[in-house]
């Protein structure tokens, strides 16, 4: 019996070329599952779909309730729910924000306007600032307004909608506020990080204020420990170069260290 030779074009590839769109959408979320993070770009390169496919994909797989939509991609079902209230964020890794803070304030001025973000690290850092008499300091930080009788720098709130979770000011009063506000420094914090894109946070609003406090600054700190390096988040708001300084304790690649100075950013490693 002769043995039939099969011409190699018609060899089956190791990823095929063609799959049914549940197919596909029941392999992104295992890739979803694994990775924590899926773009639609992702999509598009590992399925071989147009970014059009891959979008749709991956608008179907949130509207079903499989998966969560962020800015470019998917994110874990629950992932929106997953976001803990201020009081737990404030009980972990309270040595390495305090570090941090204080590396913070060796780079950040003792007089001029800044504004502090609200976050449990940002609040380390604004509680040092408060011992300078000659800062004005702004900031949507309920916890940091709430140590205002014993600052000796001048402190201010920016106003706006109180988010319960966060402990922070947020929404179109805010927004407003900051029309006609100008910043020396901003110190700003983030829930996530991607090397690639840039810097994330977990909801829409607060999002907002902290690209619109970047826009209005000079000097611009970003302030995040090496666990926000490890995590996705939902809503992208800034680029690399819309920040002038990094701090962090997350040991950086050479890969990063060449990308963040490209944009550059000055990297300050506890």
């Amino acid at each position: 019996m002769n043995d039939k030779i099969v011409p190699p074009s018609v060899l089956v590839s190791a990823r095929p070329l063609f799959m049914l769109t549940a197919e596909r959408h029941r392999a992104i979320l295992r890739l979803l599952a694994e990775k924590g993070r899926v773009t639609v770009t992702e999509i598009a390169e590992r399925f071989r779909v147009s970014t059009a496919t891959a979008r749709r994909d991956a608008v179907a797989l949130a509207d079903a309730g499989q998966a969560a939509r962020a800015h470019g991609g998917l994110l874990p079902a629950n992932f929106f729910n997953r976001e803990p209230h201020f009081r737990a964020k404030a009980d972990r890794q309270m040595e390495i924000k305090a570090r941090l803070a204080h590396k913070a304030a060796e780079v950040l001025p003792h007089e001029g306007n800044i504004f502090v973000d609200s976050g449990t690290t940002c609040l380390e850092v604004g509680r040092i600032l408060l011992e300078r008499p000659d800062l004005r300091i702004f900031t949507n930080s309920i916890p940091l307004l709430a140590c205002a009788p014993q600052a000796r720098a001048t402190l201010t709130g920016i106003g706006g909608e109180a988010r319960a979770i966060s402990l922070a000011l947020t929404g179109a009063l805010a927004q407003s506020w900051l029309a006609h506000l100008r910043f020396d420094t901003a110190v700003i914090g983030a829930s996530g990080i991607d090397l690639a894109t840039g810097v994330y946070t977990t909801e829409i609003h607060e999002a907002a204020v902290k690209a619109e406090v970047l826009r209005r600054s000079t000097l611009r700190v970003l302030v995040a420990d090496a666990e926000k390096w490890r995590q996705p988040a939902a809503v992208h708001f800034a680029p690399w170069k819309a920040f002038t300084t990094v701090i962090t304790n997350h040991s950086i690649s050479r890969e990063a260290r060449l990308q963040l100075a490209a944009a550059n950013v000055k990297l300050c490693i506890l």
